[in-house]
């Protein structure tokens, strides 16, 4: 009966530990894991639901080709996506951790096409309302 005594309390506040932690580094669902595949699944699968959400109000766009670059804002690339709903890109997607600390994540994500390479170069950072892409830069070779 002792040893029930002192577990109950223990694992009282460790539940209460472990759910104040789950809520302060999730945010929502706005964590930098969500935030990364959430981009991915909108780039090559078509799967567009979630994206405006992990996107910063202030996210640039940029897409490199030779020496000519062009650049979108928020909602031309929300625009230009939500047309690519559904579609699946016939490429082979990879991606690889250029930086990652507790402020802001560099990702390369690569799009393998049968005669070219389309590098993503996507900036993640925790704002105040979780993890959002501020940043992305498209270099084709």
């Amino acid at each position: 009966m002792k040893t029930l005594k002192t577990i109950i309390p223990a694992l009282a506040l460790m539940l209460t530990f472990t759910f104040a932690k789950a809520e302060d580094n999730d945010n929502g669902k706005l964590t930098k894991n969500y935030a990364i595949s959430t981009y991915v699944d909108a780039i090559t699968l078509g799967k567009v639901d979630g994206l405006s959400e992990i996107l910063d109000n202030d996210t640039k766009f940029c897409v490199l080709q030779g020496k000519k670059v062009t650049n979108y804002g928020r909602t031309e690339m929300l625009n230009h996506l939500a047309g690519l709903k559904n579609i699946k890109q016939a490429c082979t997607t990879t991606t690889t951790l250029v930086e990652d600390n507790s402020e802001v994540t560099v990702l390369k994500v690569d799009m393998q096409y049968a005669n070219f390479v389309r590098s993503n170069y996507v900036t993640i950072a925790k704002t105040g309302d979780g993890w959002k892409i501020t940043n992305v830069c498209s270099v084709f070779k």
